[in-house]
């Protein structure tokens, strides 16, 4: 175990993890030159052409150090993007040291601040790295300042690397080997292993990726899941080197795979942990915490015959991303589906995409909502997360809504924008404070639904891409809330529906009625289409009817009048009441 290093990259989004990874694994000869890609441990080809890392993955690094021991170093590569640091904590159970990049040009951002309590939470030791030290307005002297102040962390420990170029590659490979700790474990003890990610595999089943913390897995043992009780026979146990390499045994401290012909995935929970069934462990691993869904959407198929393959599709991909929930949801609309929580708007998009491209699913996505707790006149108290399950507004007494604090990092020119972009969230107890010269931190307490939909591209706007944002969930608090139903010629369609403060309604209302009537085509007759708060109509558009030829008494063909009415003011009637009759030849 002296010789074994499991570390993980942690930083904000884009300051060049999967890059510097690809060079660690270039350095260390896992991968030839005529193998190579960039992003190589980014799997999916969403991941390429976003440039982001969604999915932690995991390798094993064989690297001879300067005193000539050989280390196995294995690495995993983490998101940096807010709504996967669910993916972020469970490597950081996996490790016991953690890399902690920073942009030698921007300097520490939200996501630094927040990955580094993260790892100190998992008592990780931390090794400050400043990347991009070749770009022309690098300033490693401020980012070293700003590690020393901000952060609360030795700068002068931190190793200067270009990623992109290879700079300092090998004095970075030194300091994990001396710096971070070995893993600790007792290889004697019953066998105690962190199941921390899983793939399917079409022919063997789930592959289980695991940090065995104590004793040994080798094929042939009596797997038990701790969580489920459900037991398995192990066929293969090895490393991840890009690809599986079966071994004969893995050890205490080390990270590899499992295939054990698990073919139902209803019995495996991440964060579970794997002991023997003839010599069991007593207690699980503790310190694994379930994700916490933000956002919830309704997915239906396109086609109702296709629920069953969207049934399997979404049972496989929840084993792949442990931070997906859903339950069966049904609509007069839609059909059959399913209401799904995700953590936050990106991670919706991933999961839709994955859906589409990976398992062959066409979708329809109902508008994404936060989970509201209601207290009725009765006393009972219920939590609402879709609108058709919202209950007659006669009976709620009290209505509240989740509220988070948000910490937004910027250069301090753009603070008269970002605290006005605050207040027209809703945002309350707005404060902020100077890190360093010419930086600050503000943070505002804001209701979730408000930061749902285009917050984070309007703060990258107005701050010309140098702010940055994390959140924590705060509390629940009272809120005036209001179910807005959308009309089409009378008939309500309820995957339209939507939850929003009363002060929003109508913005809201308008733009869905906009948005339909750009997209329904037109018909021979005019459709009205209406926003709706019970029986108070609040928006509205009509699509107007097609010219249909008709003709003459003198048999020369002409056009049929048409009527184009739109009325957003909040009343009912027909043209002639509200003096808005128009008619063109």
């Amino acid at each position: 175990m002296e010789q074994i290093r499991n570390f993980c990259i942690i930083a904000h989004i884009d300051h060049g993890k999967s890059t510097l990874a690809d060079r660690l694994i270039q350095r260390c000869g896992v991968v030839d030159a005529r193998e190579f890609r960039d992003q190589i441990l980014d799997s999916m080809d969403i991941e390429r052409e976003r440039g982001i890392t969604i999915k932690s993955n995991t390798i094993t690094l064989p690297y001879k150090a300067q005193d000539g021991r050989e280390y196995q170093l294995n690495l995993i590569d983490t998101p940096g993007h807010v709504d996967f640091s669910h993916e972020v904590r469970r490597s950081l159970m996996s490790c016991e040291g953690a890399l902690l990049l920073i942009d030698a040009s921007q300097g520490v951002e939200a996501q630094t601040l927040a990955n580094l309590y993260l790892a100190l939470e998992h008592n990780l030791e931390i090794l400050p790295v400043i990347n991009k030290i070749d770009l022309p307005a690098a300033d490693p002297e401020r980012i070293q300042e700003e590690i020393d102040k901000d952060l609360g962390l030795d700068p002068f420990e931190a190793v200067k690397v270009s990623a992109k170029l290879g700079t300092g590659i090998d004095e970075l490979l030194e300091a994990i080997v001396h710096k971070l700790p070995p893993p600790k474990g007792q290889p004697e003890a019953p066998l105690k292993a962190l199941l921390f990610d899983a793939q399917y595999d079409s022919y063997r089943g789930a592959i289980l990726l695991v940090r065995v913390v104590d004793g040994e897995l080798r094929p042939g043992l009596r797997l038990r899941l701790m969580h489920s009780e459900a037991e398995h026979l192990v066929e293969e146990v090895g490393l991840l080197r890009l690809r599986r390499i079966p071994q004969e045994r893995l050890e205490a401290g080390q990270v590899g795979y499992v295939i054990a012909g698990i073919k139902s995935l209803s019995g495996l929970a991440i964060g579970d942990t794997l002991t023997d069934a003839a010599h069991p462990a007593e207690a699980p691993i503790p310190g694994y915490l379930e994700a916490k869904p933000m956002v919830f959407s309704s997915l239906y198929p396109i086609n109702n015959d296709e629920y069953e393959d969207l049934t399997k599709a979404i049972e496989k991909l929840k084993l792949n991303d442990a931070a997906l929930v859903y339950e069966k949801d049904s609509s007069s609309a839609l059909g059959f589906g399913f209401r799904c929580g995700f953590l936050g708007l990106l991670h919706l998009d991933v999961v839709q995409e994955r859906l589409e491209r990976e398992y062959d699913q066409s979708l329809i996505l109902s508008a994404p909502s936060v989970r509201y707790r209601i207290e009725l006149t009765d006393g009972k108290k219920i939590e609402v997360d879709n609108p058709a399950h919202y209950p007659d507004p006669a009976k709620i007494g009290q209505a509240f809504e989740p509220y988070i604090r948000a910490a937004i990092l910027m250069p301090e020119r753009y603070v008269g924008s970002v605290m006005e972009l605050c207040r027209d969230r809703r945002g309350v107890s707005t404060t902020f404070r100077y890190l360093a010269a010419g930086r600050v931190e503000l943070t505002s307490e804001l209701p979730l639904a408000e930061v749902l939909f285009d917050f984070y591209d309007r703060l990258k706007s107005i701050t010309q891409g140098y702010g940055s944002m994390d959140y924590e969930v705060l509390d629940y608090r009272e809120t005036d809330l209001v179910k807005v139903d959308i009309l089409v010629n009378g008939e309500r369609v309820d995957a339209l529906s939507q939850l929003v403060h009363r002060e929003k309604a109508r913005q809201r209302a308008l733009r869905y009625c906009e948005k339909l009537a750009e997209t329904i085509p037109r018909q021979q007759f005019k459709i009205a289409i209406q926003g709706t708060i019970g029986g108070q109509v609040i928006a509205r558009t009509t699509i107007n009817g097609t010219v249909s030829h008709l003709t003459s008494s003198t048999g020369a063909p002409r056009k049929a009048p048409i009527t184009s009415y739109s009325d957003t003011s909040g009343g009912i009637g027909d043209e002639a009441q509200n003096g808005r009759h128009g008619s063109q030849p």
